[in-house]
């Protein structure tokens, strides 16, 4: 089996579960316990708190700890809206967030909050002019994702900040996805709150992060015993927590070398591919995540595609089939994707464990699958 899902989820580096192990073991005591059970717990998340820092190149008293991207999103876009509510009632965002974030919005709407939801260029880069002219004296956050999770576009998030700077309005990016792919500042994009998720970085799901810039104190979503500065109480995961510190510094130490050979990986599918079907790539083909291969693949269905593959191949379909209609993502239809590409469309996601032999074995696979469905008329 050839695992091309890294966008959907990782396995557990080594040196995260290493990491992991103490906490599930002799080192059980509750971190804010002042005996001595509770002390190396409590210098675990402090030293996690300080390598989650670094990877973003933040302090680590600007780092929160949550039970993942999901969660880090909510609270940013939620806590938010409602810490601000006094001062405004507009939140921008783009058509092709992530379902964390494009569903939160929706609720925000539903409560009476005004949602703006900018268009996207055929690349899926967003579209900053009309993003300008959504702003309004009551806007009060932008939330736009760093990197797309289905087609890797990279959105212009600096500029996103610059802009709004001058209004006077709060950044918040999901960098779920790009976080170890390539670098991620939160001085260089100048936002105000990032969300990291712990299963996209070779850490254990349940666990992520978010980056609340100095001053930014978003209203809770939950209350308790004011863990985590008040803004994200209970008891700390530290199990998952050390995991996730780990992660993050194995992917700043190995980012140039992972960055590199993702892209090779990615490269020479696209090319295994291209020699041997009509393939339609998506996205940006610069401004894109390293691993990020999204490609229509002509006169097939990629449902049916990978459901041949299913115990060969790992990877996503771009559109969900129902007899002879096709349901292309949100993503896809933003673009503009006609169906019958969206119909064939795959999204490959390679990751550091990936081989230049699985690639080519991989590739194999999809177009002799790809063949036979065709020769058989089931495309």
């Amino acid at each position: 089996m050839i695992y091309l899902d890294y966008n959907a989820t990782t396995p557990l580096d080594p040196e995260v579960r290493e990491a992991m192990w103490p906490y599930m073991e002799t080192e059980f005591g509750n971190p804010s316990s002042s005996h001595a059970f509770g002390r190396r717990p409590r210098e675990a998340v402090a030293a996690a708190r300080q390598e989650v820092a670094a990877l973003i190149g933040a302090n680590s008293e600007e780092i929160v700890f949550t039970s993942g991207g999901t969660e880090s999103n909510n609270h940013a876009i939620l806590g938010t809206a409602r810490e601000l509510a006094s001062r405004g009632d507009h939140i921008v965002t783009s058509a092709i967030e992530h379902p964390s974030v494009a569903a939160t919005c929706d609720a925000l709407e539903a409560e009476g909050f005004r949602v703006t939801r900018v268009a996207v260029d055929e690349h899926g880069i967003i579209r900053l002019d009309e993003l300008e002219r959504a702003l309004d004296r009551k806007t009060i956050l932008i939330t736009v994702m760093h990197a797309n999770n289905e087609i890797g576009t990279l959105q212009p998030i600096a500029e996103i900040s610059r802009l709004a700077r001058q209004y006077g309005i709060r950044v918040h990016t999901d960098a779920a996805q790009s976080l170890g792919k390539i670098p991620v500042d939160v001085d260089a994009l100048g936002v105000d709150m990032l969300s990291v998720a712990g299963h996209k970085l070779y850490a254990p799901k349940g666990i992520g992060a978010l980056y609340l810039r100095r001053g930014v104190k978003p209203s809770p979503l939950i209350y308790g015993g004011g863990q985590e500065g008040g803004v994200r109480p209970g008891t700390e995961n530290v199990i998952e927590i050390a995991g996730l510190g780990t992660a993050a510094r194995v992917a700043g130490r190995d980012l140039d070398r992972n960055r590199r050979e993702m892209r090779a990986a990615r490269d020479r599918l696209a090319e295994r591919l291209g020699a041997g079907w009509e393939i339609h790539p998506n996205g940006n083909p610069e401004a894109r995540l390293p691993n990020t291969l999204n490609v229509s693949l002509a006169g097939v269905t990629a449902q049916e595609l990978l459901a041949d593959l299913a115990d060969s191949v790992a990877a996503s379909a771009g559109s969900a089939c129902h007899a002879d209609e096709v349901s292309a993502s949100p993503v896809l239809r933003a673009l503009a994707v006609p169906d019958d590409r969206a119909r064939g469309t795959i999204r490959f996601s390679t990751g550091k464990h990936t081989t230049p032999e699985e690639i080519d074995e991989a590739a194999d696979r999809v177009l002799a699958a790809a063949r036979r469905r065709v020769s058989a008329g089931t495309g």
